[in-house]
């Protein structure tokens, strides 16, 4: 018997056995190989899958696993995947798709702006990537991002936006002096440059306060300087600038006298003038200086009463004295028991500090010569002296007279009859030195209250 038809037989039972129930086949996936080696034969290229694998079911439930109908699932290993879950074997011998398992790959991603990423392995599946920011940006949104089985990324791009306030640092200053005679001192500062920690750019600079090279008065003086980035970020910083005036102690005007300084009366370099109502005589500085030393130049002063001379000879020797010091209010009545001389008296003397405030003297001429009396208050004129004035200023002596003179020397007016105060006091209100004087009174703060 010849043998060889019985080895050929037994060599393709032993091929089939290969494909029995498997699932797997040992043939390559070259289609066209396979159709050339078992031209027509209906079945399709053995499946051979890397990667994965697969399982196949006959129309007919045969031995054969590539014949025309066989329907076969591919599962591809983890970070794979395939075009198709499940091919046929079509009548054109091929497979009805591609069912190669091909690694699982996510798009490039789009690299943040202003930022960048690592990752682990690239695009492939399960690659991690990893987020970050150029300095001076945060990122907002998740900072890493996974490559899914899907081919698809676990999350989106962050972005990277600017949260970091520009710095700016204001400047160190000391306390600054005054200048002499004056109350403010001139401070300079150089602008100071803020700084942006993102891109750099700066889009405003507000300051709050004077500028530099400025007169700052006495006190303290805040400050601040408040920059904005392009992000509407701000920073700001704060400074002070305090002013100083270097003072000596306090000067206060002499009583019965008056004082008007520059400045702030007692700053550096401050002068204060010194002047005494009238009927006093200055003793001490007429003006004073606040030193650099903070003590005052000169020496203390004072308003000392006039020293009226009596003893002159002549009356305009006596009148001479008063010269723009004291107003003179001259009395003249025949006898002390004239009517009009007692009320005119008496009126007076209820109103001794409205005749003080208007710096009145008065005079008292009563009786005839040789028997006459005169007196300034408790000073004692001699007849002889009484009469010059009667006969210079033209005062009758048998009658009862009184003549008004100014500062000036000047024969104001007459009354041959009594007045009350309140018309004295009108009549030299309305003098023009005397509209001087009131201003000066009203601001040191002399006034009669009663």
């Amino acid at each position: 018997m010849d043998m060889w038809p019985l080895v050929l037989l037994l060599v393709q039972l032993c091929v089939c056995s290969g494909y029995e129930g498997s699932g797997q086949y040992a043939y390559g996936d070259d289609e066209d190989w396979y159709s050339r080696r078992y031209k027509g034969t209906p079945w399709c290229a053995p499946i051979k899958l890397k990667h994965g694998a697969v399982s196949c079911r006959t129309p007919r439930g045969d031995h054969h696993r590539n014949v025309m109908g066989t329907r076969c699932k591919i599962r591809c290993n983890q970070g794979y995947e395939s075009q198709s879950s499940e091919v046929v074997c079509m009548a054109s011998k091929h497979w009805s798709s591609n069912y190669a398992c091909r690694e699982i790959r996510c798009p490039k991603l789009d690299m943040p702006v202003n930022g960048g990423y690592k990752c682990s392995d690239g695009s492939d599946f399960n690659s991690r990537c990893q987020f970050f920011c150029s300095p001076g940006f945060s990122l907002k949104g998740q900072k890493t991002a996974t490559c899914q089985h899907t081919s698809v990324w676990s999350v989106g791009v962050p972005t990277c936006v600017d949260l970091d306030p520009p710095k700016i640092k204001c400047p160190t200053l000391k306390d600054k002096w005054a200048e002499p005679r004056k109350l403010t001192a001139r401070v300079t500062w150089d602008t100071p440059e803020g700084v942006d920690t993102a891109d750099g750019i700066l889009t405003d600079v507000i300051l709050k306060g004077k500028l530099s090279k400025s007169d700052f008065p006495e006190g303290l003086h805040k400050m601040s300087y408040t920059v904005f980035d392009r992000a509407g970020n701000k920073g700001s910083c704060r400074f002070t600038v305090r002013v100083r005036v270097r003072r000596c102690s306090p000067l206060f005007p002499p009583d019965n006298g008056y004082m008007k300084c520059d400045g702030d009366k007692d700053n550096y370099g401050a002068s204060c003038e010194f002047k005494c109502t009238g009927g006093f005589e200055l003793q001490g500085s007429a003006a004073r200086v606040c030193q650099y030393g903070l003590t005052w130049s000169g020496s203390d002063t004072t308003c000392a009463p006039m020293n009226i001379n009596v003893g002159v000879r002549s009356a305009a020797a006596l009148l001479d004295q008063f010269y723009e010091k004291r107003r003179l209010l001259i009395i003249s009545a025949p006898t002390a028991a004239n009517h009009n001389y007692r009320f005119q008296m008496t009126n007076l003397q209820h109103a001794q500090c409205g005749l003080d405030l208007r710096h009145v003297t008065v005079i008292e001429l009563v009786g005839t010569y040789p028997a006459q009396v005169g007196r300034i208050r408790h000073r004692l004129l001699t007849p002889a002296l009484a009469l010059q004035l009667r006969i210079l200023l033209r005062i009758p002596q048998r009658s009862f007279y009184m003549v008004l003179v100014d500062k000036q020397g000047i024969d104001k007016q007459r009354y041959p009859f009594p007045i009350t105060t309140a018309e004295l006091f009108t009549t030299i209100d309305t003098f023009p030195l005397r509209k001087d004087e009131m201003e000066l009174q009203q601001e040191a703060g002399q006034s009669c209250q009663s």
